[in-house]
């Protein structure tokens, strides 16, 4: 089913294009998987716009929210063969793709907010955008994607121990699934677009996202407890396929570079209000939010850092020189 449903994702993309020429205007493909009042969905509408403001109307930005080319991995994929050309996908996902961006999915990696921009803005940040580029993807910029927590459907999560035994729906990635693991879950993937269907039938008992997802997803109407443990803080990025890339002159590749820049920080606006939004939301709709002692949590994932440690120095390496950012 999954081949089936890459095939089709492939066969659209190629009759949209990925960068196209219209009478003189050139048109950009951008698909992602999240619903049309995500904030990243629109602050990938103000990207478009700067980009073709910027171009004088020589570029145009074509979005397809909410998953019409494909899921996360599918669109990955296109990108890499150049039947489209940019997509926002969280950096765990980014796994299987581009290995060094596991390390923005290690629990609790993060001292604070102040750390994580002071990561994701220097030197580490900028470097990690482009270690993509050997795989056919060029990193343009992170967007906030706020802190992961976990949803259930019967029971809240006060303690590591409260997880055990369910099965939790996490992306296709290792590291959340070594982490949840840890905490004694069995980790389920499923697609983001299918995870509704999949909470209401019992494939998985609980999940873990950020409060913005939960909420415009209503994945709140089966999942009453929402447990704000914040295991993660894993950015979202905005990604293009260097096919693409290098298909534009270097003026062109300064406008979409200067538009990704500018939407990220207009995408870190939107999220802050959309998170205080969210969380009003959920308590609304009867959600008991659930604030617990972190501490336990922390010590349930260390093994994840040992096995890092042992399994793959070079990107435990740069785990380190994260954590070491003052």
């Amino acid at each position: 089913m999954k081949k089936i449903s890459l095939i089709v994702s492939f066969l659209i993309s190629c009759m949209l294009w990925s960068c196209s020429d219209q009478l003189g205007v050139r048109v950009i493909k951008l698909g992602h998987a999240q619903v049309v009042n995500h904030p990243v969905h629109e602050a990938m509408l103000f990207m478009g716009k700067r980009i073709e403001e910027k171009s004088g109307g020589k570029i145009k930005v074509k979005v397809y929210p909410n998953q019409q080319l494909g899921s996360e991995r599918e669109l990955v994929e296109l990108l890499q063969v150049g039947s489209l050309a940019m997509t926002k996908v969280s950096a765990a996902a980014l796994e299987g793709f581009a290995p060094m961006m596991q390390v923005y999915g290690m629990p609790y990696l993060f001292r604070d907010d102040e750390h994580q921009k002071k990561v994701l803005n220097g030197p580490i940040g900028r470097q990690l955008l482009l270690d993509g580029e050997e795989f056919w993807l060029r990193g343009l910029c992170y967007y906030d994607a706020g802190k992961r927590s976990f949803y259930t459907k019967d029971k809240p999560v006060n303690t590591p121990a409260d997880l055990a035994g369910l099965k939790v729906r996490v992306m296709e990635s290792p590291t959340a699934s070594n982490m949840v693991k840890a905490m004694g879950s069995s980790p389920t993937p499923v697609s983001y677009g299918e995870l509704y269907t999949a909470l209401q039938q019992g494939i998985v008992d609980a999940a873990e996202n950020n409060a913005p997802s939960l909420y415009t997803s209503k994945h709140y109407e089966v999942c009453k407890f929402y447990s704000l443990d914040e295991h993660t803080s894993i950015p979202d990025v905005v990604i293009m396929s260097t096919k693409v890339w290098n298909k534009l002159s270097p003026e062109e590749q300064a406008w979409v570079q200067e538009a990704a820049d500018e939407s990220a920080e207009y995408e870190s606006v939107l999220w802050a209000k959309s998170d205080a939004e969210s969380m009003a939301g959920l308590e609304a709709a009867g959600v008991t939010i659930v604030r617990p002692d972190k501490e336990p949590f922390r010590k349930a994932v260390e093994g994840v850092y040992e096995q890092l440690k042992i399994s793959q120095p070079e990107i435990y390496a740069v785990v380190q020189a994260i954590r070491e950012v003052q």
